[in-house]
Parts: C-alpha cells; sequence; structure tokens
C-alpha cells in the first residue's frame, strides 16, 4: 500500500539483493489475513530478497502482558509451525527463509544498553504516539508499552537488514524509527507496508474476534458456518470483508479467481482481473450467495495442507496448550498455577441498542429519571439514569439509546434500575452530557460491540468486585470526529458506528 524510502530502495538494487525482514508478536492465534503478508513475503524471495521473520515474543510480553512467559514460549513454538505450513501451502521454498525470536537477541548486553540510549533521547510523547495504532492506549500508560516502538526500531540494525515490512497499522513505529535510528548512529531503512484487510464483519481482521476471522485450523464446517455469516450485502463493495480476501489474498496467490455457480446462473466464471469481478458484483452480476462459497472452496485448499501437518499428535498437543480452552471456574474452586490472568476484554459486556418507551421523573429524586426501555426482550427494562439536568424528556422519548445491560440490577432512591443509558460526557466545565447514538436504521435488541472484539459471550452478570466494566471504562472515549470509542477502536453495531453529536474528546459514563 506504501513505501517509506523509495530511492534508498532502488540505490540498493543497483549494487545487491535486498535483505528485509518481517516481525510478528506472538500472541493471538494467526489467521487467514496472515495470507495477505505471506504472499508478499513469497514476492520478495521469488525477487531474491533475503527475508527474516522475526518472532517478537518480547514484544508480545511487553504489548500489556497479554500472556505470561510460560504461554509466550509455547505461542512462539506454534507461530513458528504454523507461519511455515502456511508459507509452504502457498509454495514457498523454507530454505531460503531465516527465522529468528525476539529473546535470541533482544536480552543481550549490546541491545541492552542501545534500549538505554534510545530511550536518553525519545520523548514519552513521540514514544506513546508511535504506538497508538499497535499497542494499548490509555491516559497512563504503561512503561512497557512506552518501550515497545524503541524496541522495533532496534531490531532493524540488530537483524542488519535494509527494510522493515509491516502493516500500514505500523506506519508511526516506522516513522519513529526513521526519526531515532540515525541519533544513535544507526542508519535509516526502507519501508514498505501492506494493506489492513477488513475481517467477515467489516471491521478489521483481528485474532481476538472469533466470527471476523477465520483460524488456519478451522474445520471445513466451521469455515462455511463463518463465511455464511460474514457480510456481503448484495451490490456493497464498501468494508466487504469476502471481496477484499478475495482481493487481498486469493487473487496476488493464483493471478485468478473462478466463480462457481450453476449453469442456470451463468455457470463458473474465471476473472483474471479483480476490477471485473469487483464491477460485476457492484453491478449484481455476482450473487453474494455464490461469492462466499467460491471463496470457501478457494481458502479451504490453502487450509487443507495447514490442517493435515497439524493433525499429528505433538502439533495438536502444542495448539491446545498454547492456545488453552478458558474454563469457567467453579464458586470455591481454587486457582491453579499456571492459569492465566482473567481477560477484561469489551466482550464481556453486553451492550445493547434501546429504545425509550416512557421517561418520567423519578418519584423521590429530582436529578433522575425513571425510563422504560425496549432492548429486544419480552419486557421493557426499567432504568434510573441522572439525566434530568443534561437533557430533556421530550429528547430521550421514543429515541435509540446505548444500554449496558448486563451490570447487576441495583436499587437507585428505591427503584431497581435493569441497565445503564451509556452517554459521552464533556471534559472541562460546565459539563455536558450526549446519550450516546447508535446508527439509524438500528432496532432494539441489536448488539453493541467494540471493534475487532465481536466475538465471545458477554458475562450473565458483572460481579461488582472484579470491576469489569470500571476497567474497561477508563479506556472509554469520544474520537475527535465523535465517534465512541475504546482504546481506538470504534463501537460499532452491523450497522456502522455509535456516536454522540458534538462531544470530541469527551469520556463516557
Amino acid at each position: 500500500q506504501e513505501v517509506l524510502g523509495e530511492d534508498k530502495l532502488m540505490a540498493i538494487l543497483k549494487e545487491r539483493e535486498l535483505k528485509i525482514y518481517w516481525g510478528t508478536a506472538t500472541t493471538g492465534k494467526p489467521h487467514v489475513a496472515y495470507f495477505v503478508p505471506m504472499s508478499k513475503i513469497a514476492d520478495f524471495l521469488k525477487a531474491g530478497c533475503e527475508v527474516t521473520i522475526l518472532f517478537a515474543d518480547l514484544h508480545a510480553y511487553l504489548d500489556n502482558m497479554k500472556a505470561p512467559w510460560e504461554l509466550l514460549e509455547l505461542r512462539t513454538r506454534y507461530y513458528e509451525h504454523v507461519i511455515k505450513a502456511m508459507l509452504e501451502s502457498i509454495g514457498v521454498p523454507l530454505e531460503k527463509l531465516k527465522f529468528v525470536r525476539g529473546t535470541d537477541y533482544q536480552l543481550s548486553k549490546e541491545y541492552t544498553l542501545d534500549v538505554y540510549r534510545l530511550s536518553s533521547v525519545v520523548t514519552q510523547h513521540d514514544a506513546k504516539k508511535a504506538g497508538a495504532e499497535v499497542v494499548k492506549q490509555v491516559e497512563h500508560p504503561l512503561l512497557s508499552g512506552l518501550l515497545y516502538p524503541g524496541l522495533q526500531a532496534l531490531d532493524e540494525e540488530y537483524l542488519k537488514v535494509d527494510a522493515q515490512f509491516g502493516g500500514v497499522d505500523q506506519r508511526k513505529i516506522f516513522t519513529f524509527a526513521e526519526k531515532y535510528l540515525p541519533s544513535l548512529g544507526y542508519a535509516k531503512r526502507v519501508h514498505l507496508m501492506n494493506p489492513m484487510v477488513p475481517g467477515l464483519t467489516g471491521s478489521k481482521m483481528s485474532s481476538s474476534e472469533e466470527d471476523s476471522k477465520i483460524d488456519l485450523l478451522d474445520r471445513k464446517e466451521d469455515v462455511k458456518k463463518k463465511l455464511k455469516k460474514a457480510f456481503c450485502e448484495p451490490g456493497n463493495v464498501e468494508n466487504n470483508g469476502v471481496l477484499s480476501f478475495i482481493k487481498h489474498v486469493l487473487f496476488p496467490l493464483k493471478s485468478e479467481f473462478v466463480v462457481l455457480r450453476e449453469e442456470k446462473w451463468g455457470g463458473n466464471k474465471t476473472y483474471t482481473a479483480y476490477e471485473a469481478l469487483e464491477k460485476d458484483f457492484a453491478e449484481q452480476v455476482v450473487h453474494p450467495g455464490d461469492l462466499k462459497n467460491s471463496v470457501e472452496v478457494a481458502l479451504n485448499k490453502l487450509l487443507d495442507p495447514i490442517r493435515e501437518k497439524f493433525n499429528c499428535p505433538e502439533l495438536k498437543k502444542l495448539s491446545s496448550a498454547a492456545y488453552p480452552t478458558p474454563s469457567k471456574a467453579k464458586p470455591g474452586d481454587k486457582g491453579t498455577k499456571n492459569s492465566e490472568p482473567e481477560d477484561v476484554v469489551p466482550s464481556r459486556l453486553d451492550i445493547r441498542v434501546g429504545k425509550v418507551i416512557s421517561v418520567e421523573k423519578h418519584p423521590d429524586a429530582d436529578s433522575l429519571y425513571v425510563e422504560k426501555i425496549d432492548v429486544g426482550e419480552a419486557e421493557p427494562r426499567t432504568v434510573v439514569s441522572g439525566l434530568v439536568h443534561f437533557v430533556p424528556k421530550e429528547q430521550l422519548q421514543d429515541r435509540l439509546v446505548v444500554l449496558l445491560c448486563n451490570l447487576k440490577p441495583q436499587k437507585m432512591r428505591g427503584v431497581e434500575s435493569q441497565g445503564m443509558v451509556l452517554c459521552a460526557s464533556s471534559v472541562g466545565e460546565p459539563r455536558q452530557v450526549e446519550p450516546l447514538d447508535p446508527p439509524a436504521g438500528c432496532c432494539a435488541g441489536e448488539r453493541v460491540y467494540v471493534e475487532g472484539y465481536e466475538g465471545g459471550e458477554p458475562d450473565e452478570e458483572l460481579k461488582p468486585k472484579k470491576k469489569v466494566f470500571e476497567k474497561l471504562q477508563a479506556d472509554f472515549r469520544i474520537s475527535e470526529d465523535c465517534v465512541a470509542q475504546w482504546k481506538q477502536r470504534n463501537f460499532l453495531t452491523k450497522l456502522g458506528t455509535v456516536s454522540c453529536k458534538s462531544l470530541k474528546g469527551g469520556s463516557i459514563s
């Protein structure tokens, strides 16, 4: 999608082949979108480049400590096996590749001293800005997240490469490296970026979002099920995850795509240019059902060799050990020594679109409304909200709101509240409050989720002592274009983003 340092790239190629590296933090399971960088790595190798793949285990630990060291060691081994299997499935010769683990060299005295040298010249502002698209973003960031971009910059020097390849979401880290490596006396590198592929739901494909991605080891029936649920509206080519997958994965690998369909609908058609396929889909010459079936067939051909390789007892054992199935502890159970810390992720919140059916003043509190809100259940919920001084009663009546539904019901001045209306709140004084707005056309009961966390079942009820909502709420913000976000990931429904009218930069409560 983008190249930084093209002149330098051309100058190197006049003298010798390019040395390039691609790195991946060994956290969530690699999914089919990994075929995007893999197909480009295949291109680099065909062009004669020397390619290093870095399994960034230390980066994985620094990125908000998503997993303990013992688990990261298993995940790094899993990544090594699965990525080799991916490359073999698309015909990439492994003898031309070099595989390196971050901890092979990042714990050396020289590298550590360079981390300290870099930290003496990098500002906190630049470190936070560089990691904005990649690491955990909070008001009070962990030092580990601020170190992350510097380590990625130093990797370019310690891997002795001319260029780094990564997703366009890495751009700020790449420009950070270009700015700061020369301050240590090291050369500025070339940076090449591939596009980010939308997931099946239309948002970014993410390893933490079960329904948006197809795992490399998913069974054929799972592939069918996920593709069936994928967003692929007739004639709509925007945020169409199925079309994007064809464009960025299947076309680059095969240079063609075959739409499979019955003779009565025109029979099979082979496309040798993606633009022609997109045009036919936009004009509804190609039906979404035929497109999904064709992707299913093509994708299973890519996944079959990977599934076969992981069918042996050794790799089955590795897979289950690296990504253990989360088990719900029973009351009285003691946590095991090796159990993972509880994940505080947005998918645990049951947030839904609600429609306000009635609004009345609380009989015993001047600042509170008592609302009846339809959230797609048999009966509307009773919700108490402190909005009297901020939102006129008539502006609430019949409007759509965003409701947190799995808080423990709580009595407020004698009336039990069965949810919380989520609102944007201004930062300064005088305080302003606006209820969040779901996209137009939403229905009561529709799920609201955070981009990248569409999968996973919400908790039946959030336990007050665990403070799950409070921990997540600390990272709720309104963006500069008035979109509700958690850690810069948008709140979404299937129809688009959740927003507010005017309180840009505000908090959400």
